[in-house]
C-alpha cells in the first residue's frame, strides 16, 4: 500500500492517492507534477498537462518512447 505522505485523495474512487509524475520537456527542462495518477489500480484516474492543456481520464499505458 501506498504510504499517505499528505498527497490528495483521488475524488474518484476516493480510496486511492494521487501520485505526483514528473517529465522532461522537449528542451530537457524538467516538468514537476506534469500528471497525477491514482494509486489504486482499479480505479485509473488520471490528470496531466500537455502543451499547456489540462486533460484527464485518458486512458494510461506504457510509453515506449
Amino acid at each position: 500500500m501506498v504510504e499517505d505522505r499528505g498527497f490528495p485523495r483521488c475524488m474518484k474512487c476516493e480510496t486511492g492517492i494521487l501520485l505526483p509524475l514528473s517529465d522532461y520537456g522537449r528542451d530537457g527542462a524538467p516538468i514537476q507534477y506534469k500528471a497525477w495518477v491514482c494509486a489504486n489500480p482499479d480505479c485509473g484516474f488520471n490528470i496531466r498537462i500537455d502543451n499547456g492543456e489540462v486533460t484527464f481520464g485518458r486512458a494510461i499505458g506504457q510509453s515506449y518512447k
